[in-house]
């Protein structure tokens, strides 16, 4: 979906939206969660119900990547960040790699 309105979806889908919101975890924060449930809403059509478990961790691993700097595999990241095109996320942080702060120390 290369043009995608959250708010359009949520409003002619309102038990999908419901459903979503209660996949907020209690430690995210309003703009971890606006772009980890629009990754969600992106892609839910994409899953089965028996596979929600399969897209939330895929969720978790786009904003673990995007708001805390985790790394994954290749494989995986491309994944996620094929799913989360589109996905505009203000202010993200930026992560250096130890080995990019230790080369620029060393300059």
């Amino acid at each position: 979906m290369s043009s995608f309105d959250v708010e359009d979806f949520i409003q002619q889908n309102r038990v999908v939206a419901d459903r979503v919101e209660t996949f907020r975890t209690y430690a995210e924060s309003e703009k971890q969660w606006r772009g980890r449930r629009e990754f969600i809403l992106r892609n839910i059509s994409d899953f089965r119900k028996k596979q929600t478990n399969y897209l939330l961790s895929l969720s978790m691993v786009w904003a673990n990547n995007v708001f805390m700097g985790c790394r994954y595999s290749a494989e995986l990241l491309d994944k996620v960040k094929e799913m989360a095109e589109g996905i505009e996320v203000e202010d993200a942080p930026v992560f250096k790699t130890r080995d990019e702060i230790m080369k620029k120390q060393q300059a």
